[in-house]
């Protein structure tokens, strides 16, 4: 029976997150005081009595949900997994839970993505709607004719599972996109509450901040494959690794190819690591007869 260690993105942050951690492990204590001074301010008490308003603040949403996930796994005593995948963010977390990076190195690298990202989100304004009960080859569809009638920024950014999909663009460039989506036969197509347009072209110039900054990292040789956003499939080579994490900020997220590679692949349970239990339902919605447990 295959083990499929799982870790969140943005949007799984909560009021509290990380705060039963603490009270119950030195080592995460230690962690916690770590990840404080990494990140330059004290993150942690945002994160056990901060407010709603200030754990959505990018450059705290991103950091808190990695600190959070990534010192669960280390303080859990679970096996070691036979594979791994995070959605977006998440992806981090994955790749200190598979020996790629450290929990150091990998907060760092979330702290320069998410200032980044919102820097790119201030030059170029965007945002994203979730789209239901539409195929997916029928999202592409209606993203590149909108694309193509407008001159508009509008694409698929993240296949959660069949029948869910996020789309990412201008402002505009959304908006046209859902009325059209409306009109092709989706149940809802609902603009999202987030501050940009994340895994879409607009956040290029995040990109490149990013990709120095994973270039001048090193990345040791996995212990397990990480099924990677960019490509939905299993990556064991740190130069690979590199590729599409950096490729990752401006690419879909392919989470419901993920999940049936890893299950091809054989992984029969699947165990979402962190806060909230998002994954853990998309699991169930592209996958059957698997076991799916959480770990926060």
């Amino acid at each position: 029976m295959a083990k499929a260690y799982i870790f969140p993105g943005q949007g799984s942050q909560f009021v509290g997150m990380g705060k039963n951690l603490y009270e119950s492990s030195e080592q995460a204590k230690a962690l916690f005081a770590e990840a404080d001074a990494i990140v330059g301010f004290a993150i942690s008490e945002i994160m056990f009595a901060g407010t709603e308003e200030q754990l959505r603040a990018t450059n705290v949403t991103q950091p808190a949900v990695f600190i959070h996930s990534t010192i669960a796994y280390l303080t859990s005593g679970l096996p070691p997994a036979d594979m791994v995948a995070g959605h977006s963010l998440g992806e981090f977390s994955a790749l200190v839970a598979n020996g790629t990076l450290s929990f150091a190195d990998a907060l760092r690298l979330v702290c320069v993505r998410a200032n980044a990202m919102q820097k790119a989100c201030e030059a170029n304004p965007g945002t994203m709607a979730a789209v239901l009960a539409l195929a997916d080859e029928k999202v592409n569809e209606v993203c590149a004719t909108v694309q193509a009638e407008t001159g508009e920024t509008v694409v698929a950014a993240n296949y959660n599972c069949p029948g869910q999909l996020v789309i990412s663009g201008s402002l505009k460039g959304v908006e046209k996109a859902c009325e059209a989506m409306k009109v092709a036969g989706a149940k809802r197509a609902l603009v999202l509450p987030v501050g940009g347009a994340f895994h879409s072209p607009l956040m290029l110039p995040a990109q490149q901040e990013l990709e120095a900054a994973i270039r001048a990292t090193e990345f040791a040789t996995p212990v397990c494959a990480i099924y990677q956003n960019y490509t939905a499939a299993a990556v064991t080579t740190p130069e690979q690794i590199k590729e599409n994490l950096i490729l990752q900020l401006t690419g879909a997220v392919r989470w419901t190819a993920t999940v049936q590679n890893m299950h091809a692949a054989g992984a029969t349970a699947f165990t979402e690591v962190g806060p909230g239990k998002v994954l853990q339902g998309l699991v169930g919605k592209i996958v059957k007869d698997v076991e799916v447990s959480g770990v926060q």
